[in-house]
């Protein structure tokens, strides 16, 4: 997501990625983004939650234009819930999540992927 912005940005047009996964935003350094710290999925509100919904799209439009400095992240001031347990059950593997930690460890789907990237790294 972070390097289509990017590109889209280098051609003019204007772009602004909402998220809830901050490191990853952190990482990929879109030009703009406002951060939601929901469970993934939810990024655009709480379900059967209108008023919340309208909140976060018109935040993040209004972000397109208050936004300046490149590569900022905006937190909205939003809770999911006053119960913080479900951040604990978004990473507990017993609960269905099995995803790989999160680090600065670089993973390619191909050998010749990890080679590709090392000869780009060092030119």
């Amino acid at each position: 997501m972070c390097l289509i912005a990017r590109h889209l940005e280098d051609a003019g047009i204007p772009t602004v990625c909402l998220a809830s996964a901050l490191d990853i935003m952190q990482a990929g350094q879109a030009p703009r983004t406002v951060f939601v710290d929901y469970p993934l999925g939810h990024t655009t509100g709480r379900p059967s939650d209108p008023d919340n919904q309208k909140q976060i799209v018109r935040s993040a439009l209004d972000a397109l234009v208050s936004i300046t400095t490149p590569g900022q992240i905006d937190t909205l001031p939003l809770v999911w819930s006053t119960d913080h347990t479900w951040r604990a059950e978004a990473v507990d593997p017993s609960k269905g999540d099995v995803r790989q930690p999160r680090d600065l460890t670089p993973r390619y789907q191909h050998e010749a992927d990890r080679v590709l990237a090392e000869e780009n790294a060092s030119s």
